[in-house]
C-alpha cells in the first residue's frame, strides 16, 4: 500500500511558475506509474501527466505539453510536477495517483493524493 502527500500549491499569477511535489510512503514507489490528474470546479477529474516506474517514458495530456514536466526522484519515493507558463485555465485542484496499468492518457489509479490546490490568476 502507498500513502501519497501532495505538497507545492498556492497561487500564481499568470504566466508564474510552480512545483508540486508528491512523497510516497512505502517501499514499492518504485514499481508504480506516477501520475498527476487535476479537477476544476464543475468539471471531472482529468488526466495531466505520468512517468514510467524508472522516469524514462513520460506523457502528457496536449493542453499542458511544453509548459508542464513531470519527473521522479526513486531514491526520495517522489514524482514532482513542474507547471511554467501557468494560465488561469490551469486552476484545479491537483491529484498525485499511483497507477496500476495504462498508457498514454488512459491510466488506472491505485491509489490517490488528497489534493492540493492551484489557483492562476489572469
Amino acid at each position: 500500500q502507498l500513502q501519497l502527500v501532495e505538497s507545492g500549491g498556492g497561487l500564481v499569477q499568470a504566466g508564474g511558475s510552480l512545483r508540486l511535489s508528491c512523497a510516497a510512503s512505502g517501499r514499492t514507489f518504485s514499481s508504480y506509474a506516477m501520475g498527476w490528474f487535476r479537477q476544476a470546479p464543475g468539471k471531472e477529474r482529468e488526466f495531466v501527466a505520468a512517468s514510467s516506474g524508472s522516469g524514462d517514458s513520460t506523457y502528457y495530456v496536449d493542453s499542458v505539453k511544453g509548459r508542464f514536466t513531470i519527473s521522479r526522484d526513486n531514491a526520495k519515493n517522489t514524482v514532482y510536477l513542474q507547471m511554467n507558463s501557468l494560465k488561469p485555465e490551469d486552476t484545479a485542484v491537483y491529484y498525485c495517483a499511483a497507477l496500476s496499468s495504462g498508457y498514454g492518457s488512459s491510466w488506472i489509479p491505485d491509489y490517490w493524493g488528497q489534493g492540493t490546490q492551484v489557483t492562476v490568476s489572469s
